[in-house]
């Protein structure tokens, strides 16, 4: 019989922590599987990474004053019951991005139930059938539950090495497949932000006359670009859009060593991820290691109405095409620009005198530079500018990036809700601004902005209280510096509301937009490592 509570109480025990234990490797997963992310996501929300709840099976031990063979049979009994309570009544979590079960998350999960089983065995031996240790094994036990945040990081750096190896084996791989194709062109696309756009639009722009990849997704990694290159790189391509991301020195380096592109396209810079990059000086050079590394023959293809672009000292002397809207000596210029809820119109010029009339159904100034970057491209690739101009007409929003949706006759929205930043969020307010309807923005704001967040916030709070008819606020903590500038500004407070969730905010939302033509904006939706 004690034997049979003991075996019970540790199945009990493994049902509950395997989802304690799921929960912080998605964590660990959403935070690239790196330590030092993973650290931050539970210095910054402590509560989620340990939960007291999950202490409660210790109330087991107030059986413990019982005689000794009463106290062991309640005591495991509680317990039983606890741990299954726990699981049962465990909270349901809306999963924006939910858990994928990769080879490396499922030799994590091996390692993770090693240490596990290991615990398990030493606390089952300190356990001899009496009443104190039956007390101490139901404590030892509730404490590895709780910990679960650090089990998962014990385990991680454990595999490390293991999976760096494998990793390496990957890369090599992906560096072989690139270097058997010579004729193989690779164009590297990166930015704060607008890169995904670009590669999209350039996609089409290029499919119209070549056999085209690109990096699928947001698959803008080292080991994102090195999966593409594997899986879905064929001979018979002939030119690779590879996005390249960023979250620290170097990140951009490593892939154009795996790629060895010969195009090189800024989109913008701006402040963003700075928990990690700390300034925007070291954003610009970690940015710049797409034309730094460009080869002799290469083109580098820069948005120079971005003054971070702008200053920066180039040192690679490779030739440089600048495209954009106001700044000077431009090859590529967009002139005559109109906005409409049907998308956006101009007249590209090129620096050879001809010129074409360019209809998109994207939205926004920063989509003018994207498709920009595309033409230029797309014409130094000797495709006409009336080619390119019949591809980008057709060209569909991205997914969650101004992307126009009409839900009813009154009703419009303008998703915008991935990955915001500084000045990508600036240009989405705008875009509001200039629709004739009711202007509805939701937004949670903005995040790793380092000792800027607050700052950045509340500039955005401000400019959004100048263009708004009405405005919605998802978390009352995270958007503290939202509320501050929308004070300041002076706009008024029955015209905002501060929604707990973002469910709460789409009913806020219905409410206002019932009685008229209504536009809102879907600013940002933060990412389950940052929901409240």
């Amino acid at each position: 019989m004690e034997t049979l509570l003991i075996v019970l109480l540790l199945i009990a025990w493994a049902l509950y922590t395997a989802i304690r234990v799921k929960r912080n490797v998605h964590m660990l997963q959403l935070n690239s599987y790196r330590n030092e992310r993973y650290f931050r996501w539970m210095k910054g929300t402590p509560l989620k990474a340990f939960r007291f709840v999950d202490l409660v099976p210790v109330l087991a031990l107030v059986a413990l004053p019982f005689s000794e063979a009463v106290s062991f049979y309640v005591m495991s009994a509680i317990a039983v019951i606890l741990f299954a309570l726990l699981t049962v009544m465990r909270p349901q979590f809306e999963e924006k991005k939910k858990l994928v079960y990769t080879p490396r998350v499922k030799r994590l999960l091996a390692a993770i139930a090693i240490l596990y089983v290991l615990f398990a065995i030493c606390a089952v031996w300190i356990s001899s059938g009496d009443s104190f240790s039956m007390a101490a094994l139901i404590a030892l036990l509730t404490i590895a539950t709780f910990i679960a945040y650090f089990f998962v990081m014990i385990a991680n750096v454990i595999t490390l090495p293991i999976e760096s190896q494998i990793n390496q084996y990957y890369f090599h791989d992906a560096e072989r497949i690139v270097r058997g194709m010579p004729h193989l062109e690779v164009i590297g696309v990166t930015g704060s932000f607008g890169k995904t756009s670009t590669k999209h639009i350039l996609k089409d722009v290029l499919s119209s006359k070549y056999n085209v990849l690109m990096t699928p997704e947001s698959y803008n990694t080292k080991m994102g670009v090195t999966r593409t290159i594997r899986e879905h790189l064929k001979p018979y391509h002939e030119l690779f859009i590879a996005e390249m991301g960023a979250k620290q020195e170097h990140d951009i380096e490593e892939i154009c060593t795996l790629v060895n592109h010969k195009y090189g396209i800024v989109t913008a810079i701006g402040e963003q991820h700075l928990e990690t990059f700390k300034t925007l000086d070291t954003i610009k050079k970690t940015k710049f290691e797409i034309v730094e590394t460009l080869p002799h023959d290469g083109t580098a293809f820069l948005n120079k109405d971005d003054e971070n672009i702008q200053s920066y000292q180039q040192m690679n002397n490779v030739r440089t095409m600048y495209y954009g809207i106001d700044a000077e000596d431009l090859h590529y210029r967009a002139t005559d620009i109109s906005y409409s809820g049907k998308g956006t119109t101009f007249t590209v010029h090129k620096y050879d005198g001809t010129s074409a009339e360019i209809q998109t159904k994207l939205l926004g100034r920063h989509n003018i530079y994207n498709i920009l970057a595309a033409i230029a491209i797309g014409a130094e690739k000797n495709i006409p500018l009336e080619t390119i101009a019949r591809a980008i007409k057709g060209v569909a929003p991205v997914k969650h990036r101004l992307e126009l949706k009409k839900t009813s006759d009154k009703l419009t929205i303008i998703d915008d809700s991935f990955n915001s930043n500084p000045t990508g969020s600036k240009m989405a307010v705008e875009v509001l601004g200039y629709m004739p309807e009711k202007k509805v923005l939701i937004t949670p704001g903005m995040i790793e902005l380092g000792d800027k967040e607050y700052e950045l916030n509340k500039r955005l709070g401000m400019h959004a209280a100048e263009v708004c008819d009405y405005i919605i606020l998802v978390g009352k903590k995270q958007t503290v510096h939202l509320q501050d500038g929308l004070k300041e500004a002076g706009y008024p407070e029955e015209q905002y509301h501060v929604a707990s969730n973002l469910q709460e905010a789409l009913d806020v939302m219905r409410k206002v937009t019932a009685s008229e033509p209504s536009v809102v904006l879907l600013e940002n939706d933060l990412p389950d490592t940052f929901l409240e």
